[in-house]
């Protein structure tokens, strides 16, 4: 079973070489629906193995296996954790392509083939990202799914705000990536191992009786830079917003829907296979760097996420949110909240997917994504409408969506002040969206000044006068553009709701990170009251906003906050160093003891 692990990558792969070599002899039809079938046969794939990883599947490339307890090779790991992301990725992939289907605009140069197969290229990269089980091979594919992210981000390449974005996206996410590289080579220098697992136990026998040094420190904080900034975690999130609002709206549902989130997972399993043990960073100091910088992302991106109102930016602001509450639950180091981080995830792939689903249908009909422009101006797409108000709830942890079910587990993890985090963070972004739909699709409230919590200056990045990405705006929506949302919200849902499914998904996660501690991942009182609570207060903050739209503009002390949002790629580079170095000043104290 374990030889079947290279075909996840490596179809995807192959068949974008295909697309690419063929894509001016196809017509757009067979060239979509190659791409279809592909991500649609991986997934299979992907679900199928991961039917079968108990005990978990190891796979040495090309029979390069480690000798006298050395190894070179390329290994790929499949687990619960793995597949499953594995199994996200191609299924978002096809969901991203179907809802492109027919609609998306012709590309250049009558190249059909052009779009399917870099979307092709970005699951093999994320897949193999995820099944690594050696640092430079996920290198590898971490930066194959970053350099086509790049290239579809800039997609439109006729408009200049594409290309800086995607160009600001580039180059803050390639300088993590050297960090990542730079962060291998000091860990191989002390091992000579790249394999994760071998890595650790090396780490483990060089350090003895001293514990970690310097030099593991310096490649801890190195390598969880390039992880930390494709999360987009504060103080490395200035990118996402930026490439959030030029990207094509079914890039955006991977990258908010996944790629994002192969982040956190990465911080997970690097940690848990290589800086776990005794050789390298002690558990309350890697706790310490990844609640302060969780509770840091969810505060800074729920407040900029409520003061937007370029909706595509406004659902990029709460990703970097939910990215701070990953965070927190992976940081806590308990198998509770990886079980609870783990449905989250799986929740917020499908919500946020669906909502900017949603979002693509308001650029493409009306030619803006403003908030303000956009006031009831949506009431005849009621079931857009419904849509978004639902993904809104689910956002804020509406019961039993899955979204819900992980923010409940997480907190019981978690566990005091931190549980308010959740709460909070949830309720504002859920709250955001909430608003958008009410104001949008209702009309509800008188429509918004510029001045109610917007400064005049930054009408430019309010989402008007957008180019659709059809050939013409459109006057009715395709029923593709309808579906896939509520499929992936149906799903969300039965994720949260079909009894067992939880316990199963938590029963892989855990047997992939702490083999033989097991913990049940239900619904509890506790946990269905905070999730009505943060719900109930989404709809408050909701209502107050339509209602009073100057009550909760934005304060004095926020627009600092905003101003930093510059725009310029050397300024978000500085944030990257200031990044890297409080990663190594909040780990310190474990050498320094």
């Amino acid at each position: 079973m374990h030889h079947l692990l290279p075909l996840l990558p490596a179809i995807p792969l192959l068949v974008a070489a295909v697309l690419v070599a063929g894509g001016r002899r196809l017509p757009r039809p067979a060239a979509e629906s190659l791409a279809s079938l592909t991500a649609a046969a991986t997934a299979a794939l992907a679900v199928f193995l991961l039917l079968h990883s108990s005990p978990p599947l190891v796979e040495w490339v090309g029979g390069w296996f480690p000798r006298h307890g050395e190894s070179v090779g390329i290994v790929l790991l499949g687990d619960g954790a793995s597949l499953g992301m594995a199994a996200l990725v191609s299924l978002l992939t096809l969901a991203a392509l179907a809802y492109s289907w027919h609609y998306f605009d012709e590309p250049p140069r009558g190249h059909a083939g052009s779009y399917p197969a870099m979307m092709l290229l970005f699951q093999g990269g994320m897949c193999g990202f995820a099944l690594a089980g050696d640092l430079f091979n996920a290198f590898v594919f971490f930066e194959l799914m970053g350099v086509v992210a790049y290239a579809l981000t800039g997609y439109r390449i006729d408009e200049a705000k594409a290309v800086q974005g995607a160009l600001s996206f580039a180059l803050v996410n390639s300088l993590g990536a050297y960090f990542m590289l730079m962060g291998i080579a000091l860990l191989y220098a002390r091992t000579g191992e790249l394999a994760m697992a071998k890595i650790g136990q090396g780490l483990d026998r060089a350090a003895g009786h001293h514990g970690p040094d310097v030099l593991v420190l310096a490649g801890f904080a190195l390598f969880l830079t390039g992880l930390l900034v494709k999360a987009a975690a504060v103080p490395f999130q200035f990118w996402l917003p930026d490439a959030h609002a030029v990207a094509p709206t079914p890039v955006c549902m991977l990258l908010s829907g996944v790629m994002v989130e192969l982040g956190v997972y990465g911080v997970w399993r690097v940690h848990g296979l290589v800086f776990a043990g005794p050789g390298g960073v002690p558990a309350a100091d890697a706790t310490r760097v990844l609640v302060v910088l969780g509770v840091l992302t969810a505060a800074v991106g729920s407040v900029m996420c409520w003061y937007q109102r370029h909706i595509k930016r406004l659902l990029a602001f709460s990703t970097i949110s939910h990215t701070g509450l990953f965070l927190l639950g992976i940081g806590v180091l308990r198998p509770e909240g990886d079980v609870g981080t783990a449905l989250y995830v799986l929740g917020h792939a499908g919500v946020k997917a669906a909502l900017f689903a949603c979002a693509g249908v308001l650029l493409d009909r009306y030619g803006t994504v403003d908030e303000f422009q956009l006031h009831g101006r949506a009431r005849r797409l009621r079931g857009v409408g419904v849509l978004f108000a639902v993904g809104a709830l689910a956002l804020a942890g509406l019961p039993p969506f899955a979204t819900g079910l992980g923010k409940a587990v997480s907190e019981e993890a978690v566990g005091g002040p931190l549980t308010v985090v959740y709460v909070l963070a949830s309720a504002l972004t859920g709250g955001a969206v909430l608003r958008v739909a009410a104001r949008v699709f209702l009309g509800l409230g008188r429509r918004p000044a510029a001045e109610d919590g917007q400064e005049r200056e930054e009408d430019k990045t309010s989402g008007g006068s957008e180019e659709p990405e059809t050939r013409q705006r459109l006057t009715g929506v395709p029923a593709t553009m309808r579906t896939v949302p509520a499929v992936l919200l149906a799903a969300a849902l039965l994720a949260g709701a079909v009894p067992g499914f939880a316990e199963a998904a938590g029963h892989a996660v855990e047997e992939s990170g702490s083999p033989g501690v097991f913990s049940s991942a239900h619904w509890t009182a506790s946990g269905v009251l905070l999730d009505l609570l943060s719900t109930l207060l989404a709809a408050v903050l909701a209502g107050v906003a339509v209602a009073r739209p100057g009550l909760l503009s934005a304060p004095g002390w926020a627009l600092p906050l905003r101003r930093l949002q510059s725009g310029h790629v050397g300024d978000y580079v500085a944030w990257l160093l200031l990044g890297t170095a409080l990663l190594g000043a909040l780990a310190l104290p474990g050498v320094l003891g």
